[in-house]
């Protein structure tokens, strides 16, 4: 692979960026219609994209050179991830029956706290990482991807900073993050099903970094605050869909 990033511009859009997370929320998209029909299992494959995209986009953001003096945390980033995962639990659990972990947005949180402190190891920063670190610990049994899924955007803003072969952090954490035995134990019997899903985590993160390090020249519409209301919205959407398709 590319070992480093271009230099990014002061731009105040980055097309390659605004494409991520255009992927990444399409991808959520397609594998949550597996709640509505069952049938369509086979979209849990492209819906592996969607996880380690968002962690990149955390990443992105936070390397990316600013005109503007940086805060030690972007406050305003972690407050509407914090607001939207409470107001996200109960859609969630709408529509997701019977879930094992939290919705994804405290995941990210945490995700956030650990990838400052990793690109800003002092003062405040460290702490609060440390912190996050403890207690993606504590609740990994909690966190939707656990604690692997936690330190995944530390591991893009190790992969961003330095060069190659630091992808191959994102990656094994990515692979640890899906980590469901019953996949591996189908693997070892030959199940293409379930080598398709093993190796779609593995590229998602290799994937979303090419993608990065692309010049796009075209013009991508913007994916601004409206996302966060996109998260809650999509699963009340989804499950009124799975009402009306059961009557």
């Amino acid at each position: 692979m590319p070992t480093s990033l271009p230099a990014l511009t002061s731009r105040p859009r980055d097309a390659a960026l605004d494409l991520l997370k255009w992927l990444a929320l399409l991808s959520m998209l397609i594998d949550h219609l597996r709640h509505v029909w069952p049938p369509l299992y086979a979209l849990y494959i492209p819906g592996r994209l969607a996880f380690p995209l968002f962690c990149l986009a955390i990443a992105a953001n936070l390397v990316r050179p600013s005109p503007h003096a940086r805060t030690p945390l972007p406050l305003r980033y972690l407050g509407l991830l914090l607001l939207f995962a409470l107001l996200s639990e109960w859609p969630y659990r709408l529509l997701v029956q019977a879930p094992q972990s939290l919705n994804v947005l405290p995941t990210l949180v945490l995700g956030l706290l650990i990838a400052s402190g990793v690109q800003q190891p002092h003062g405040q920063a460290r702490w609060l990482a440390l912190g996050a670190l403890l207690l993606a610990v504590a609740a990994h049994s909690w966190l939707m991807f656990g604690l692997a899924g936690a330190l995944l955007p530390a591991a893009f803003v190790h992969a961003l900073n330095r060069p190659s072969p630091a992808w191959i952090w994102p990656l094994l954490l990515c692979l640890i993050a899906n980590y469901w035995p019953p996949f591996y134990i189908d693997a070892a019997r030959g199940e293409p099903f379930a080598w398709t899903v093993i190796l779609s985590c593995a590229l998602a993160p290799l994937f979303g970094l090419w993608l990065l390090r692309q010049p796009l020249q075209i013009g991508v519409p913007p994916v601004r605050r409206w996302a966060y209301l996109f998260y809650p919205g999509h699963f009340l959407v989804l499950a009124a869909l799975r009402e009306y398709w059961l009557r």
